[in-house]
C-alpha cells in the first residue's frame, strides 16, 4: 500500500506498514505524490527510507493522488440505482468528470456549500492508471492498472439536475475524499468486493463490484479509445443503489454527520460533514 502524505511542511510518498499499534508510513526517495510522475515502474523502483517513517495518525494524509490529470466518473453502474433512477439499462458506459480542484483527502471535513441543500454520498471503487495507453484492449487493461482506492463522489443534486450534464453537480471545489491508501493490485481483490455506505451509524448503500454493469477492463477500454490515459489518472466505477436523493424520504448530508463510505479489502474514508463557514 502506499499513500501521499505531508509532515513537517514536506509533501512525500510512502509505502504503508501496517503495525498493530497503527500504520506506519516509510517515505520513498525522490517521489512528492502519487500521479503522473510516478507510474508503475518508477513506484516498484523507488529507494524506501525507513530511518525517516513517521506513524500515519501524525501526518496530513492527502487525496492519495492530488493531482490527476484526468478524473473519469462511470454512472448508472449498478443495477439498483439503474432502477431507482428510473432509466433505461445503458448499453455504453455513462461517463462524465469530475476537476483535480474537487479532491479531498480521506480525512478532511466534507463542507457543505450554502448554494446546494442536496448534497449526497456516493461510495466508489477507483481504479488508478499506471502507465499511458490509447485505445487497450480489453484484455490487456490489467497491465495498465497502478492500483485501487476509494471515492466517496459527494453530489450536489440540486445543481447536477439543472441540465441533462452533471457537471456542475459534481465538480465543486474540494468535495469529493480519495484515498486513504492506493492498493498495487497483487494486493487487492476487486472481483466481488463490497462496497457501502454508513451514514449516522446505518448502513445506506450496500452492494458489491461483481454487480457492475460495466467492468473495470471494459471501463479502461472504453475511455482509452477517445482520450490517451495517464499515470495518475483516476478512474470511479460507479456507485450502488441506495444515495439519498432517490429515498422517500430523500436523505442528504448535514452538518455535524459523521459518513463512512468503505470497498472491502481496499479501504474505509470517514468524513465529518459541517457547513462552509464565510
Amino acid at each position: 500500500m502506499y499513500a501521499t502524505y505531508e509532515y513537517e511542511g514536506r509533501r512525500r510518498v510512502g509505502r504503508v506498514e501496517p503495525r498493530p499499534d497503527g500504520d506506519r508510513l516509510i517515505p520513498l526517495t525522490g517521489l512528492s505524490e502519487l500521479g503522473r510522475d510516478t507510474p508503475g515502474e518508477v513506484l516498484a523502483s523507488a529507494t524506501e527510507l525507513p530511518g525517516e517513517s513517521v506513524a500515519a495518525a501524525e501526518v496530513y494524509l492527502c487525496p492519495v493522488v492530488p493531482h490527476p490529470d484526468k478524473i473519469v466518473c462511470v454512472g448508472l453502474n449498478y443495477l439498483a440505482h439503474v432502477g431507482e433512477s428510473g432509466r433505461d439499462l445503458p448499453t455504453y458506459p455513462v461517463l462524465f468528470t469530475k476537476f483535480a480542484s474537487s479532491l479531498i483527502g480521506p480525512r478532511d471535513d466534507i463542507v457543505l456549500p450554502p448554494e446546494s441543500a442536496q448534497v449526497d454520498y456516493e461510495a466508489e471503487l477507483a481504479v488508478v492508471i499506471g502507465r499511458a495507453g490509447r485505445r487497450i484492449p480489453r484484455e490487456r487493461a490489467h497491465e495498465y492498472i497502478l492500483g485501487y482506492t476509494v471515492a466517496n463522489d459527494v453530489t450536489m443534486r440540486d445543481y447536477q439536475y439543472k441540465t441533462h450534464q452533471w457537471l456542475q453537480g459534481k465538480s465543486w471545489d474540494r468535495s469529493t475524499p480519495l484515498g486513504p491508501y492506493l492498493l498495487p493490485p497483487a494486493e487487492a481483490e476487486v472481483t466481488a468486493a463490497r462496497v457501502r455506505t454508513v451514514l449516522g451509524g446505518k448502513t445506506v448503500q450496500d452492494a458489491d463490484t461483481s454487480l457492475l454493469i460495466f467492468d473495470i477492463p471494459t471501463l479502461i477500454a472504453t475511455v482509452s479509445e477517445f482520450t490517451t490515459v495517464l499515470p495518475g489518472d483516476v478512474i470511479l466505477t460507479g456507485t450502488p443503489g441506495g444515495v439519498g436523493f432517490r429515498r422517500d424520504p430523500q436523505l442528504f448530508l448535514q452538518d455535524g454527520d459523521e459518513i463512512t463510505v468503505e470497498v472491502e479489502g481496499i479501504g474505509a474514508l470517514t468524513n465529518r460533514v459541517c457547513r462552509e463557514r464565510t
